[in-house]
């Protein structure tokens, strides 16, 4: 099983993360493989891999991956540019999937297959608050805003996957300490430098988190206080819903986005103790009725306030 960390060449903020890990040492020599460029790595089960295509667009690249060097990937970390249209530097990491978006089985616009969400990594929670940590200690966090986000865009995988990013413009996209900070993140979670490695065990609490802006506050404090894990967050509009009609049952594509997401949820943390945390502000009560409802059938309770840590 190992780890892949993937980076594009097109992407200068991917390339940065690329030479960044790279300084940490450690690494054999390159290989040229039919679907990129790899190094491997001495002592831990991971692979580097520089593809030539956009990142996001990258359909299937664990199983290439997998067919190419005969190991099975555990889990795909993508290192990317982000791009906003504020352009304030931020520093932000986030799952995977188009939930939310129609019609089902079209291929989406910035990669991935509309209403299908890739499993999230369980470092996801590890690896903001080791970030957090890390980026205020050595002053980054009055340049870059430290964030995370809610699930989108593409490719479409199999395995668990999650995305860590520079933003928001080439300025940072080159910036070499934003680079070594995730360069260090990553190296602590995955036990680079021979310290033990960030890995899920069974019975944890993992926190899906529903509603709210693209940026996820309520749910990004509740991660940064506490020591949860983290699976989907789902933005307010990636749950569309349709006002209710003479059943009283709302229709939209809010019920799917959530059963999805529970699933790829649970696929990357098995015998979890999954719920979801609400922001509840940003439903109107019927919307929250009928959420409430929904994962009473999937057997996911909702925690609140002190029941949260």
């Amino acid at each position: 099983m190992v780890t892949l960390l993937l980076a594009s060449s097109p992407d200068a903020a991917s390339l940065n993360l690329h030479e960044a890990i790279l300084r940490l040492g450690g690494w054999d020599e390159p290989t040229v493989m039919d679907h990129g460029l790899l190094r491997v790595h001495a002592s831990r089960p991971v692979h580097l891999l520089l593809i030539d295509e956009l990142h996001i667009m990258a359909d299937g690249i664990d199983r290439t991956h997998e067919g190419a060097t005969g190991c099975t990937v555990d889990e795909v970390l993508t290192l990317s540019r982000h791009v906003s249209a504020t352009e304030i530097p931020a520093l932000t990491l986030h799952a995977i999937g188009l939930p939310g978006e129609t019609p089902h089985g079209e291929r989406g616009q910035a990669g991935g297959k509309k209403g299908v969400v890739v499993p999230p990594s369980p470092r996801f929670a590890s690896l903001f608050r080791s970030m957090l940590s890390l980026a205020r200690s050595r002053g980054l966090d009055e340049e870059f805003d430290l964030t995370l986000e809610t699930t989108h865009h593409g490719p479409l995988l199999e395995r668990p996957a999650l995305y860590i990013e520079i933003g928001s413009t080439e300025l940072e996209w080159s910036s070499v300490p934003a680079a070594d900070l995730w360069a260090k993140v990553i190296s602590e979670n995955l036990g680079l430098s021979g310290n033990r490695p960030v890995e899920w065990v069974p019975g944890g609490d993992v926190m899906i988190g529903l509603g709210g802006g693209h940026y996820a506050p309520r749910h990004k404090a509740v991660l940064s206080e506490s020591e949860l894990w983290a699976g989907h967050l789902l933005a307010n509009y990636a749950l569309p819903f349709e006002e209710p009609s003479d059943d009283g049952l709302p229709g939209g594509g809010w019920r799917h986005s959530i059963e999805v997401s529970v699933e790829a949820t649970r696929a990357a943390f098995p015998g979890a103790n999954l719920f979801a945390h609400l922001d509840r502000k940003s439903f109107k009560a019927w919307q929250r009725n009928a959420i409430t409802a929904l994962l009473d059938g999937l057997d996911v309770p909702i925690r609140r306030g002190r029941e949260l840590g």
